[in-house]
């Protein structure tokens, strides 16, 4: 089956200078789309030039400020004309128990991870509901579905980012935007990788840990960014044009959920 549905498409991706936005932003334009990336003025600094030649337009961006999130989609569509398609990709983690982790830890993981999240939907869903079959697609995380030692507010933000973003759908469903969340789990990632001590890292998360209560990875593999990106891009295809407020697990079964 041949994707359809992104020529003459304009199409943004956030947090597009990390694993799971590089390759969205390389499939969405494999696939035809013209791709407006964005991310913060730090990350695009080192960015390969191979993966800058992926988009057309690279805008700096800090999602925790809303005139600067309203600043930005009001550049790219004077640079690219009206975006319809659209797929956020950008998060952060904080590690630590609950008990020992600072009021500063906490707002951080919040900041972006929820409230940019909703700075970005709102002034998104504003533009995207003008535009004839538009799509939205928003990578949260299995952790919004399972609690995880050491990961208080990141499961948290991510719970309340899939919730955000599924009651949006809801919202704005009559008027033709479809919202589809993204459900990743472990994946090879350069967040994933900074959680490792050594070269043991992955074997460990799959194998699991009773101890910790994770469960392994039943298919015995980590996903790839590419294994999130093709589903962020179907999500945005016409194929998948009777398919919105889903919650699409994508970890290998590690979560025992679809």
């Amino acid at each position: 089956m041949r994707l359809s549905g992104f020529s003459g498409r304009r199409a943004l991706v956030t947090g597009a200078a990390g694993g799971i936005g590089r390759e969205t932003v390389r499939l969405l334009q494999e696939a035809g789309a013209s791709v407006v990336a964005t991310d913060t003025a730090e990350a695009l600094a080192s960015l390969p030039e191979e993966i800058r030649a992926c988009a057309g337009i690279w805008l700096p961006c800090d999602l925790r400020d809303p005139a600067e999130v309203e600043a930005m989609l009001a550049t790219a569509e004077a640079q690219a004309g009206p975006i319809g398609l659209a797929a956020h990709t950008a998060g952060v983690l904080a590690l630590g128990p609950l008990l020992e982790m600072t009021a500063e830890d906490w707002r951080r993981v919040m900041a972006i991870n929820l409230d940019g999240s909703f700075y970005l939907l709102q002034a998104l869903g504003r533009r995207l509901v003008q535009q004839p079959g538009a799509a939205l697609v928003v990578v949260s995380s299995n952790a919004a579905g399972i609690p995880r030692i050491g990961m208080g507010a990141y499961c948290a933000s991510k719970a309340a980012l899939t919730m955000l973003t599924r009651c949006l759908g809801l919202e704005l469903a009559r008027q033709g935007l479809r919202c589809n969340v993204l459900a990743p789990g472990s994946t090879l990632t350069p967040m994933q990788t900074a959680m490792w001590a050594d070269d043991q890292g992955p074997a460990r998360v799959i194998a699991g840990d009773g101890a910790r209560f994770r469960t392994g990875i039943p298919l015995g593999k980590l996903a790839t960014p590419a294994d999130i990106a093709q589903a962020a891009v179907f999500l945005l295809s016409d194929q998948a044009g009777h398919i919105t407020m889903a919650d699409l697990y994508i970890d290998g079964g590690a979560t025992l959920r679809g």
